[in-house]
This record gives structure tokens, sequence and C-alpha cells, in this order.
């Protein structure tokens, strides 16, 4: 869209330049949608520019990987097949080609929409703030003099568009931490259209120590974690108690993409699907099982679905 009351661009990373009426700008999906942060009245005066902060994208190193903020989702999306993850044991991963195809957008959103950009949007359906939710990522965040912060993904979004960030505060980049990476995990998403907005999306997580945590995302304004301790791990009827216990009927989100009652009703359903899943008799370490409505795979496109119900042989070895 046309932002006409924007008098300049400037290009830095810094947030002791930012003033009021001023927008940080990564990808820009959102914001040139939008035409103001979601949630703000104000008209932008100024664009503070991130795209020449020349931030490596991705850093994959013992400890974990650390994304940053300017990642765009393309970038996300490739780093599983790259040579930076190879021969890592890390099942994490087979959740982020799952959460960039629940985007459902096109490539060229994907060119540019950035990881930072959708958790400092905060919408519920977000799927950047379900991965990293959902595997204890930290994101870091700089402040406007000079000092810096770290904050649980889980608790960097406090509702619908809404966030811990400060005025002028700028995420810097997210800490993906090897513990979480190496666990097992299962994931489910569930839409009311076809190719629609996430109505719920669930990702559990099996950790090395035998305890269960499960996060609840697109389906509650912010993301909920239950986090059960091994040699604690519930039946059917306890986990449906703890998620019941743990998301009080005004936190489950109400728009067009999905009524509360409905939201509320597929959470208990893919929770236990995911309980089934990382705590039941099958063998552990097999194939992620994804539900959700992806892009079918083409030519032109990074996005191949994940589910696996709609590949042949032969596609899931090329995906």
């Amino acid at each position: 869209m046309d932002m006409n009351t924007i008098e300049s661009v400037v290009a830095t990373t810094d947030p002791g330049e930012w003033r009021d009426g001023d927008a940080w700008l990564a990808g820009g999906t959102v914001l040139f949608s939008y035409g103001s942060p979601v949630g703000s009245e104000e008209p932008l005066k100024r664009l503070l520019d991130l795209g020449q902060a020349g931030w490596r994208a991705v850093t994959v190193s013992d400890t974990g990987i650390e994304l940053a903020a300017t990642c765009t989702v393309a970038e996300l999306y490739a780093l599983p097949g790259s040579d930076a993850v190879a021969g890592r044991n890390w099942p994490g991963l087979e959740l982020f080609r799952p959460c960039c195809d629940s985007f459902v957008a096109s490539f060229k959103v994907w060119n540019m929409s950035t990881v930072g950009g959708n958790v400092c949007t905060s919408l519920p359906a977000g799927p950047m703030i379900s991965l990293c939710a959902g595997l204890d990522a930290r994101a870091t965040i700089l402040g406007r003099h000079g000092s810096s912060r770290t904050v649980p993904v889980a608790e960097f979004v406090t509702g619908d568009g809404k966030n811990c960030l400060a005025p002028g505060e700028l995420l810097r980049s997210i800490q993906l931490p090897a513990s979480a990476l190496a666990a097992k995990v299962a994931f489910r998403r569930l839409s009311l259209s076809n190719l629609g907005r996430s109505g719920v999306l669930l990702i559990g997580r099996l950790d090395a120590d035998g305890g269960l945590v499960l996060t609840v995302t697109a389906a509650t304004k912010r993301p909920v974690q239950l986090r059960l301790a091994a040699g604690q791990l519930p039946d059917a009827g306890q986990l449906a108690a703890a998620v019941g216990h743990s998301i009080p009927a005004e936190l489950y989100h109400d728009d067009i993409h999905g009524l509360p009652e409905w939201r509320r009703d597929m959470t208990f359903r893919l929770a236990e699907e995911i309980r089934a899943e990382l705590c039941g008799p099958g063998e552990p370490g097999g194939p992620l099982t994804v539900s959700g409505d992806f892009w079918p795979p083409h030519a032109t496109s990074p996005q191949p679905s994940t589910q696996a119900e709609s590949f042949n042989t032969e596609q899931q070895k090329e995906a």
C-alpha cells in the first residue's frame, strides 16, 4: 500500500535513533499491508530500515541455532537440508518446514518475510512464534540506551498483536537450544478452510530426560506451554484435565478463522494425538506426522507439503 505519511527512511540498527512515529522495517510484508504496526493508531513518519544490517541469517553451533531477526522464511526453510546442520542428531529440525508451510504464502512473501517480523507482529497464528516457542527459544532484545535482555519466545507474545517490547526496542536474534532441537517432536495444525490461516497449531516435544512439553498456539491469544515431568506423563484423561486447567476459556482466540469453542475442542483433540505419538508404544524416532493444509509441491516454489498422506514415496524422498 502507499504509506503517504512517511517522511524518511533511515538505515540503522541502533535503537538509540528511535523516536515517536518510527517503525522498524525488516521484510515489511505486514507493515506494508496494514500501513502501521499492528495495534498502533499513530501515523508513521519514519521507517528504520534493517535491510542493510548485515546480520548473519543463521549461525549453527554445538549449543544450538541462532537466527537473526532478519532471517527470511526462505532461508529458514532451506536450513534443514543444508550442510550447516548435516550430521547433527536434531529431530527438532523436522518442525522447520511444516512451520514455514503454515504461512501458506507465495515464494515472493517467503523471500521477504522475516522470522523476527513474524514474532514481533505477534498474531496468534504466527508460525514462527509456534516454532520458536515450541523449541524453547529465547529472544535477544536491544534497548535504546545500549542495554539488552533475553526473553523466552513463549513469553515474548502477550496477546493478540501484543508483545513485551517497549517503544524503540529491537529484536536482534532468536536462539534455539540444542537440548530442544535434540528432542523427539510432533506437529499438528488445523484450519477451517483449505490453505487458510492456522486456527490451531500444537507442537509437542519429548525431551531427553523423558519430560513432555506441549506448546499451544494459534488457538490461543498467546502461546501456552504445558510441562509434564518424566515419571508423571499423563494418560488421555490426565492430559485433557491439564489442558483444561492451563487454558481458561477467555484465552482462546475468536476471529473469522475459528470460534473459541472450535479452537478449544481441536486443542484437546490434537493434544491427545501428540501425547499418543510421543508417549505411546510406537517406535521412537519415526517419521514426523504432520497435519495441515499446505501448498502442493511445484517447480517455482520452495514449499513442498510435508503431509505424508499427500506424497507418494518418491516425492517424500525428494522433499
